[in-house]
């Protein structure tokens, strides 16, 4: 291959390592910095201007980032609707905690050999079949708003089909991420900004379908169910349903883009990223790539040191996740209003978006650089100090299975409460943005020692740290709802 022509490639395929950007709300429109602004090449002739793959690729991606934390956000908005259906059972008190541990712990699980299949796979087949398992769990969620069975029964059919979401979108993730990195950062930050957008829009629907199922209940309408709760949650994941559809039908819009031929065909098979595309799209012979040729126990060894050179950002990022999913929702999904004149769905539905705009608006922010905080001890304090929101929860309108409340909740303000929630999300997603930001950053990390080979295995690490904190906030949830339960200083 000729220098000249080499050199476009690297610079398509391998571009300078920087920080990942978990925090832009809206896809930039500016050029793409590490793509060549008058074409991309393919053999001798031009595939693809760049305005166009700028436009289309990003926006593509920014819709798979959605469709990524779909299936979790789908899960733990409709838990109103699940508790509904468990009403007067003793797994009602318990169900968030135990929904919420099965699904982290089973993506957590399933993302491992995700990750560790990933070079042996085509990440484009992977996408089509996540997305299409996807669709048809949440089908059957919006058919069980229909049908009337057991409490128990329920209860094992929530819980398996939230290990089916967390298979499904550990494999889409994985798989997405993949193949956004080979387009450059904008791809990437078209990925995460759909994460962090989707969960707002869901909450936003959740909101809306509530209301709408509130006033027609209260005017006496049915629309298929006799719930409010399962009103609002038919619509939800009726919507949901549809959203993968679109999302399956616009990925194989992508794969037959000239463009993303071009970049999926040139890409060592056995490069780091592990793309392996089928077949029908490789127009050349992929060569292995010559850095990455260590042992796997050289491999183990190289992801521990990583491991403990960042364990600093790995603590910071994982404990974020552990205090959030400690409280929310198991705990604050059973903050009743005060005010009598608001309905608990309504209530609940505003909840989650408070957060989730909270989160949202955390992530936008590190956008500013007067905003960036790159020290690994002052991210770990920060995310320590978020343990404080604990108490503050518990001081607010709690209700448990069998409350006796001796003076009512010392926060008896809806509003405050709200504003709690929302800044609970605000520093969920400026710390963990940060804590993700900071820990691959040759320049702002000096704990990399300038290697460029470290970057991807110190993002995968935090990845996996992240996860990690999901899924142990989950199971200590348990452990707070028992202990308040069994000693809340606000109730007897």
């Amino acid at each position: 291959m000729p220098p000249e022509r080499r050199s476009a490639n690297e610079a398509i395929y391998h571009p300078i390592p920087q920080s990942p950007v978990a925090s832009n709300a809206i896809p930039s429109s500016s050029p793409e910095p590490d793509i060549d602004d008058e074409a991309i090449l393919c053999g001798s002739r031009v595939v693809h201007d760049h305005a166009q793959v700028d436009s289309q690729i990003r926006w593509i991606h920014f819709l798979l980032g959605c469709a990524v934390l779909l299936p979790w956000n789908a899960i733990i908005t409709a838990t109103p609707f699940f508790l509904s259906r468990l009403e007067g059972t003793s797994l009602k008190s318990a169900f968030s905690s135990y929904l919420s541990t099965t699904f982290t712990a089973a993506n957590f699980a399933f993302l491992g050999h995700a990750t560790a299949t990933a070079k042996k796979a085509s990440n484009t087949r992977r996408v089509l079949v996540s997305l299409g398992c996807l669709a048809v769990l949440t089908f059957m969620l919006t058919v069980s708003t229909w049908i009337s069975t057991t409490p128990g029964f329920f209860f094992a059919f929530v819980l398996a089909n939230a290990v089916g979401q967390a298979a499904a979108g550990s494999y889409l993730q994985t798989a997405v991420v993949a193949i956004a990195s080979l387009f450059g950062p904008s791809a990437m930050q078209a990925v995460m900004s759909g994460q962090a957008a989707v969960a707002v829009a869901i909450s936003g629907v959740q909101v809306m379908s509530a209301a709408a199922s509130v006033r027609g209940s209260g005017l006496g309408v049915t629309v298929a169910t006799s719930k409010p709760e399962e009103q609002s949650a038919f619509i939800f994941f009726s919507l949901s349903t549809v959203f993968l559809v679109i999302c399956a039908v616009v990925h194989t819009w992508l794969i037959r883009l000239p463009a993303y031929k071009a970049v999926t065909s040139r890409v060592p098979l056995q490069d780091q990223l592990g793309l392996q595309e089928d077949s029908a799209l490789l127009e050349e012979p992929s060569q292995p790539s010559e850095n990455y040729t260590y042992r796997k126990a050289d491999e183990k060894h190289h992801v521990i040191k990583i491991a403990k050179t960042n364990v600093l950002f790995n603590i910071a990022v994982a404990y974020v996740f552990v205090v959030t999913l400690a409280v929310f929702p198991p705990i604050t999904i059973s903050v009743l209003p005060t005010n009598p004149l608001v309905h608990p769905l309504i209530f609940s539905a505003v909840h989650f978006l408070m957060f989730n705009i909270g989160d949202f608006v955390g992530r936008s922010i590190c956008s500013l650089p007067s905003l960036h905080v790159w020290s690994a001890r002052r991210l770990l304090t920060l995310s320590l100090l978020r343990t404080l929101f604990i108490p503050l929860f518990l001081m607010c309108n709690v209700q448990w299975a069998s409350p006796s409340s001796i003076a009512g909740p010392i926060i008896s303000s809806d509003i405050f409460f709200m504003m709690i929630v929302l800044f609970f999300g605000l520093t969920n997603g400026y710390v963990s943005s940060m804590c993700m930001m900071a820990a691959p950053s040759l320049t702002h990390n000096p704990r990399l020692k300038g290697r460029a080979e470290d970057v991807d295995v110190a993002a995968t690490v935090a990845s996996f740290c992240l996860v990690g904190g999901l899924a142990m906030g989950s199971i200590l949830s348990f452990g707070v709802r028992a202990i308040v339960c069994d000693c809340n200083p606000f109730t007897e």
